[in-house]
């Protein structure tokens, strides 16, 4: 797998803390964000909360958080505009799992939101997480031009246009075809890297950047979305479905456009580390204050699972 230099590799092992101590406060205001259980309609809350605490690993609210870092310390009102993010992500995942489009039976390894409560609960569920993310969004303690500006960022890399939906419909229409690359990009440019580009700015918004600095990020978030979605393709064809923690070897069975299909594996691995190497480039600007983020980009790439 993709591995950073020496001492960027360090400074990935010594992440862990900030990231769990992200992942943590993440995970309590998800926790206080969500309508708890018993309240009515009690099987559609039940079914959220079964989805967005299946152990997922935080990525877009962690970069969120440490792009808004850059700027304020600590950055304020940043936390419920990452668990939007999470929700929306969430909300994806269960729709892609659906017979209808992915047909999946695992997802963060278990059971996936149609196998336990139901196809229509699950349309439900993914609808509902989508909503309260903009509830969540809307509701933030930031000023009304940032508000406005984070829910156009945010429903723009939900969307159609350039978006994760978009990509999603290039992802079906393109399966089993031969497909190039400008096309193969397209998708994920659209269908992951966007929510986390989206991630990265909001945070910069957030955070109170300055319009030159939030394109800075914008450019960082799109290459290291980039590069998660090549090792994602990666582990596909190297990982097992326990490992994955989602069914392994899905993309090759239904034939997807992946960097594997296309390139092979030693070409997407270098791919990966091109889009790495950028991200990296963009983030040079901010110098020691973006160290978090740099450590952060080289564990996502690095990854095992």
């Amino acid at each position: 797998m993709t591995q950073p230099s020496p001492a960027r590799q360090s400074a990935a092992v010594a992440s862990s803390d900030f990231i769990e101590a992200d992942r943590a406060e993440v995970d309590s205001a998800l926790y206080t964000l969500l309508p708890p259980e018993s309240e009515p309609p009690s099987v559609i809350h039940r079914a959220m909360r079964y989805s967005v605490f299946a152990g997922g690993k935080r990525i877009r609210p962690i970069l969120c958080i440490e792009s808004a870092r850059i700027f304020s310390r600590p950055p304020r009102g940043v936390l419920p505009v990452a668990c939007a993010l999470e929700f929306i992500h969430t909300y994806s995942l269960i729709h892609d799992d659906l017979p209808a489009l992915d047909n999946d039976d695992l997802r963060r390894g278990r059971p996936t939101n149609h196998k336990v409560f139901g196809e229509a609960m699950a349309i439900l569920a993914g609808d509902a997480l989508l909503t309260r993310a903009f509830e969540v969004l809307a509701s933030a303690e930031l000023s009304a031009e940032r508000r406005a500006a984070l829910v156009r960022e945010v429903a723009t890399a939900a969307g159609t246009v350039g978006g994760m939906v978009g990509g999603q419909v290039a992802d079906l229409e393109a399966g089993g075809k031969p497909i190039d690359a400008s096309m193969l990009e397209y998708i994920h440019r659209s269908k992951t890297a966007a929510l986390i580009r989206a991630s990265v700015v909001s945070g910069a918004i957030a955070g109170g950047a300055q319009s030159e600095d939030v394109e800075r990020l914008r450019r960082f978030g799109e290459n290291i979305g980039l590069a998660f979605q090549v090792v994602d393709d990666i582990l596909d064809v190297e990982e097992s479905s326990a490992t994955l923690g989602k069914t392994a070897g899905k993309d090759a069975s239904q034939q997807k456009a992946t960097y594997p299909a296309l390139y092979g594996l030693d070409k997407s691995r270098e791919t990966a580390r091109s889009f790495l190497e950028r991200a990296h480039e963009a983030l040079a600007p901010f110098a020691a204050r973006a160290q978090r983020l740099h450590a952060f980009a080289d564990y996502l790439v690095a990854r095992r699972t």
